[in-house]
């Protein structure tokens, strides 16, 4: 079981897991419990991080709903597959052409969608998972954009057998790579439209609520970065960004939960909420940093 020792890690667990939402009387315990001895992140611990990660085509669905054009351009080319040489950067990259994939298909670009599907089939075999791509069936749902939740729900699996598939054969690593990348990519597509349309308070405050995402992400770095190089230079450049963050504030308020039966069935209603404060300028400086940070990674 990997260990890892961490000083300050509260507010990323507990902000991370989707079902729970803490009360101030649990914040106030955890902390003081901090304070008096380091804490331990197991394997599963690293898993649940993993998967905490929200989806990446969800932040494509954002910018189509704003009404906001399509721009290829902001697309990492396909041309830069023949590039990636390493596992780790294979990995990266499949997560980056992942989200690109996603962006295009949201916007009905099918043959954009074609071009990705096909690097992204080439990094997959490459790295021996392509028989977790059912790339006919996502060939024909690309080409037939009305089945776009269809699409979305086969790409969302076939991600979960690769990340599963690499932690049963010991290659974790591989897997924080992949949602690393698809992260990054999402993040870079929103900092460049947000740079455009700073009166989306949405745009903008998705991009501050991505300060909780890193503080996981730089413990997945600081967990493989101690066996890997490439992933403790990621690990070193992502410093830049993370005290970028330190300007971003999120404060929670904690509600308790209501449910109520809707047509026979029992819905939880989280009546919890989040506030984001981020300047224009802090915006500006965080899109700068991810467009190098993205630069690094898919060149």
């Amino acid at each position: 079981m990997k260990k890892y020792v961490v000083t300050a890690l509260v507010v990323m667990l507990w902000a991370c897991d989707t079902k729970k939402e803490p009360s101030k009387d649990d914040f106030k315990e955890e902390l003081d419990e901090m304070a008096e001895s380091p804490v331990e992140i197991s394997d599963e611990n690293i898993i649940n991080i993993l998967n905490s990660v929200p989806s990446p085509l969800e932040i494509s669905f954002i910018i189509h709903d704003a009404g906001i054009v399509y721009d290829k351009t902001l697309l990492n080319s396909e041309n830069n597959v023949s590039k990636y040489t390493s596992n780790n950067k294979k990995a990266i990259n499949l997560g980056v052409y992942g989200t690109d994939l996603g962006y295009t298909d949201i916007y009905e670009q099918n043959q954009h969608g074609l071009l990705y599907l096909g690097v992204i089939k080439e990094l997959a075999d490459d790295l021996g998972i392509g028989q977790f791509f059912d790339f006919q069936l996502i060939r024909d749902l690309t080409e037939k954009s009305k089945n776009i939740d269809s699409l979305l729900l086969v790409t969302n699996e076939n991600f979960n057998k690769i990340n599963n598939h690499f932690q049963e054969q010991n290659r974790s690593s591989l897997s924080s790579m992949l949602l690393f990348g698809g992260w990054v990519e999402s993040l870079h597509l929103t900092c460049q439209v947000t740079m455009q349309h700073m009166d989306s308070d949405e745009l903008v405050e998705r991009i501050g609520e991505q300060k909780i995402i890193l503080e996981n992400m730089m413990i997945l770095m600081d967990v493989y970065g101690s066996q890997d190089t490439f992933i403790r230079g990621l690990a070193d450049k992502l410093k830049d960004l993370q005290k970028a963050y330190e300007g971003v504030e999120i404060t929670y308020t904690y509600e308790e939960s209501t449910s109520k039966i809707v047509d026979g069935v029992l819905v939880i209603q989280n009546n919890s909420s989040s506030n984001v404060n981020i300047t224009p300028e802090k915006v500006k400086e965080i899109a700068a940093l991810t467009a190098q940070l993205r630069k690094e990674i898919t060149g």
